[in-house]
């Protein structure tokens, strides 16, 4: 366990209550700062940027959340990136140590960390997003050998929800410009083990400016892309449409 201080956490934003960040939970949801990725569609492109600081101090969290006992479920840490910072540690300790569950999203850049935060056991639940098959990673996150990384995450995130039973959801997010691989992604997380999977439609809020969520006739493709996937039967699969 890291001796870092959860007061060390760049936190970029603080939503104080959402509903649709943890499905089926009421939560409080934390931005942290930084990615080491750069999506084209990331739609907080805005806080991706490693080199800023935080804006939100630790001290604002714990006390939101020592005002939201009996009406929050839990703390969901997201990004950004939130398995880029050790602080990241202690803070899921505090938050469980106040009697909420903890939720997390990541992409997954950062395998061994991940392994061993989930290893903690106080994680609750992974909502993990998987961008592309291994070799089309580079195009959509703008990095060489983040397909591996990811796609070992994967594994990491089964494996602990078998040993462990986190519960997870794994998230493909579909846009016009992609490298067309997404029902071979959808595949290959049906076959690695995945139960619970949703497909997202990009959207233009909060993304760079030259993104282009919509193109002539991509609402069609994105509809039989949903058909597709929703056949190939996973426990569940849900649309979640821009």
């Amino acid at each position: 366990m890291s001796q870092a201080d959860a007061r060390d956490l760049q936190i970029a934003g603080l939503a104080p209550m959402s509903s649709v960040d943890w499905p089926g939970k009421l939560v409080a949801t934390v931005f942290t700062q930084g990615c080491p990725w750069a999506c084209g569609y990331c739609h907080n492109h805005a806080i991706i940027d490693t080199r800023v600081p935080g804006v939100v101090a630790w001290d604002e969290v714990v006390a939101l959340m020592r005002r939201r006992h009996g009406l929050l479920d839990g703390v969901v840490f997201s990004g950004g990136e939130a398995t880029r910072q050790r602080a990241l540690f202690p803070a899921v300790a505090e938050v469980k140590e106040m009697g909420f569950e903890v939720g997390l999203h990541t992409a997954g850049p950062y395998p061994k960390l991940l392994d061993e935060l989930l290893g903690t056991g106080l994680v609750d639940w992974v909502g993990m997003d998987v961008k592309a098959t291994a070799q089309n990673y580079p195009h959509v996150v703008g990095r060489p050998n983040s397909g591996q990384k990811a796609w070992e995450s994967l594994e990491i995130l089964l494996r602990r929800a078998r040993e462990q039973g986190i519960d997870y959801e794994v998230r493909l997010t579909a846009f016009p410009a992609s490298s067309g691989d997404e029902l071979a992604v959808a595949r290959g997380c049906l076959e690695a083990g995945v139960k619970s999977f949703a497909l997202q439609q990009a959207r233009a809020e909060g993304a760079p400016d030259n993104f282009q969520a919509d193109l002539p006739g991509w609402q069609d493709q994105f509809d039989a892309l949903a058909r597709d996937i929703g056949a190939l039967g996973f426990e569940s699969f849900v649309v979640r449409p821009a």
